[in-house]
């Protein structure tokens, strides 16, 4: 190399996003923009949504364990943001004047493949630690065998101790949960939306996301508690509506907090 000269720099890594503050009524408008997307196309939206009930049913009729089902159902929670990817790509097609096509947001994710790939190893190892975390919970509660859901209910609802039990594994629960909440809320549709962005860059921005933005995001996560709740108490048929709205929402909660510099 002559001297004098520099080593070249890597063009092509993405700038840094830029974080932008929403208005605190912006998750309603996310919403109504969710709401053109599955009136827009709805075939596809439907079917992720039928996917989504689908996951949830069999999680109902396979899991009789309350220690594992209890889990299994805050984990659904978390990995939902994966699972998103191809309404994701639905809204940004729309948004970009193109009619979405079933057969590519099924492959979508390709588009930065190791990238997201890592993210979901990320999410797949917090799963498997919540599931742990879980059962260790219910076990120090329930220390001669681990209840079924209709007894877990019952002994719930009738001692002092079910109350304790319901504040712990509640504890652990948010903690969870706000953590993957505040990594994930827009992380997904950054490194779907942006060729080359890195998982670290992506989870970094969605935390910056939440700190600038923490009144809107806390409603829109009670907005995701609230839609996804629904699904799971109308016997998950609900989530064939309600799971495609929050995806679609996702991406315009993204759109809205983070542009290119």
């Amino acid at each position: 190399m002559a001297e004098g000269t520099r080593p070249a720099i890597e063009d092509d890594a993405p700038p840094l996003p830029k974080v932008n503050v929403a208005a605190p009524g912006a998750p309603w408008r996310w919403l109504r923009r969710a709401m053109d997307d599955l009136r827009g196309a709805p075939g596809p939206s439907l079917f992720y949504g039928g996917v989504f009930a689908v996951m949830g049913a069999a999680l109902d009729n396979f899991i009789h364990e309350a220690a594992l089902e209890l889990a299994l159902v805050t984990g659904f929670l978390l990995v939902a943001p994966f699972l998103a990817m191809g309404l994701y790509d639905i809204s940004r097609h729309r948004q970009q004047g193109r009619k979405p096509v079933l057969s590519h947001t099924l492959v979508a994710w390709q588009a930065n493949a190791p990238a997201i790939g890592f993210y979901a190893l990320i999410l797949a190892l917090l799963l498997a630690v919540w599931i742990r975390v879980s059962v260790v919970v219910v076990a120090l509660f329930f220390t001669s065998e681990l209840p079924t859901e209709g007894s877990l209910l019952a002994q719930l609802a009738s001692s002092p101790e079910g109350w304790v039990f319901m504040a712990s594994y509640a504890a652990a629960g948010v903690g969870f949960a706000l953590f993957v909440f505040a990594t994930s809320v827009v992380s997904l549709p950054l490194l779907l939306d942006w060729h080359g962005m890195d998982t670290l860059t992506a989870m970094i921005t969605s935390v910056n996301v939440l700190r600038q933005n923490f009144g809107p995001m806390v409603l829109w996560a009670v907005l995701i508690v609230l839609l996804i709740g629904a699904g799971f108490f109308t016997w998950y048929l609900g989530l064939i509506v309600t799971a495609p709205l929050v995806g679609h929402a996702s991406w315009h909660a993204y759109k809205d907090c983070v542009s290119r510099p």
